[in-house]
């Protein structure tokens, strides 16, 4: 049987796994990499349960699939640049570590463009040919299947949909530039919006610090609140309706934990985006939740492996 070993850095945790040719997870494990405030460096946290996880394995996987989070260059599977601040994760030469220690192959791409890669070949998005994947939760993140091909620019890079700016005068965000995309659509966002505002944050009846998605979702039922979440959405379709405008696809995934709310955010921002798309573009158009949740990463990392290894 063959199998590859897929990882999913994040900004608090590494997920890895041993993938077959279905998608099948064998089998898995989580760690955190953010345990004492990135003292330990990143790379030694995946490194050591890379090992301990290829130690279980029955047979020797092909390959190293890694998805990990910010700006990677694919040509060297190194990190680029970086949202935000954590560790010394810049500069990581995560294949170079990888390949030096395992002898194994090894091919590292961003994770959001990995979600779309993962939901393309075992997900939501099997079988089109032009999605748009969006990931909603601390920041936006997002990948591009153009023609059948993942979109990823000169040096990997491309589909950062997160910056893409839809108020050039609004906020500062920490890239260095005003207005982008993730300063209004991220949960982030939606929590910020609740936080900073007394009013809205006492409706709600916790700590500054409990307010997360499913907490203000949970109350929904007051008319500020559900107008708060209201504003939150249009800002989320307005971006997508740009990006809708830009690349016509067929289908939208929206991921994210918050995705999983069907009835009270996936139909209305599905609602949203139709209402507000050009009607050509609006045409058959499919808004809906990704499929594959926190594996979208691990297995579009192995996906992305193979389409370059095959």
């Amino acid at each position: 049987m063959r199998t590859w070993l897929g990882i999913d850095i994040g900004g608090t945790a590494v997920k890895i796994g041993v993938v077959d040719e279905n998608g099948n997870i064998l089998l898995s494990e989580t760690r955190s990499v953010s345990f004492d405030g990135y003292k330990t460096p990143i790379m030694e946290t995946v490194s050591s349960l890379t090992e301990e996880i290829l130690e279980k394995c029955k047979t020797k996987p092909e390959g190293i699939g890694v998805s990990a989070t910010g700006q990677i260059d694919v040509r060297t599977g190194t990190v680029i640049g970086v949202g935000a601040h954590f560790g010394n994760w810049l500069g990581s030469e995560i294949r170079k570590i990888l390949e030096d220690k395992f002898r194994l192959p090894v091919t590292v791409i961003n994770d959001a463009n990995a979600a779309a890669l993962g939901e393309q070949t075992y997900g939501r998005a099997k079988g089109c040919e032009n999605a748009l994947v969006v990931t909603v939760g601390t920041g936006v993140g997002g990948g591009i299947i153009e023609g059948g091909r993942l979109i990823q620019g000169r040096r990997g890079i491309g589909g950062e949909i997160g910056h893409y700016i839809i108020d050039f005068d609004g906020e500062s965000c920490p890239c260095g530039n005003r207005g982008c995309f993730e300063r209004y659509a991220s949960t982030g966002a939606l929590v910020r919006r609740f936080t900073e505002n007394a009013a809205l944050l006492d409706m709600l009846g916790v700590p500054a610090d409990e307010v997360n998605g499913k907490v203000i979702f949970e109350h929904l039922d007051a008319p500020a609140v559900r107008a708060a979440v209201d504003t939150w959405m249009d800002h989320i379709a307005v971006g997508i309706t740009g990006l809708v405008h830009i690349f016509n696809p067929e289908i939208i995934l929206i991921g994210g934990g918050i995705s999983r709310e069907e009835e009270r955010f996936i139909k209305p921002l599905r609602e949203k985006i139709l209402h507000r798309a050009m009607p050509r573009f609006a045409e058959d158009l499919r808004v809906e939740a990704a499929q594959l949740g926190n594996n979208a990463g691990l297995l579009g990392a192995c996906a992305y492996f193979r389409s370059v290894h095959e």
